[in-house]
């Protein structure tokens, strides 16, 4: 399980997580938010290193702590 507590979010970071955890895809995401998908790669990428999560699985343990962690849609 990865714990989000202590880990620095901006809020793109969160606007990207939200629709991470929606399950858009990078392509999706960026379209979504006005920006390239190597910038939501870039996000996603800075993200995980401050989570330490390193193993194949990212983007579904990240999500889960996100859902788990309470972040809401509504904040896009």
């Amino acid at each position: 399980m990865v714990d989000l507590t202590g880990i620095k979010i901006t809020r793109r970071d969160e606007q990207v997580l939200n629709l991470l955890v929606q399950g858009c895809s990078n392509k999706e995401i960026a379209e979504q938010l006005n920006i390239s998908p190597r910038t939501v790669k870039q996000h996603l990428r800075t993200l995980f290193l401050r989570a330490g999560i390193i193993d194949g699985r990212k983007r579904v343990k990240l999500a889960t702590a996100m859902y788990q962690k309470g972040v809401s849609c509504a904040a896009l």
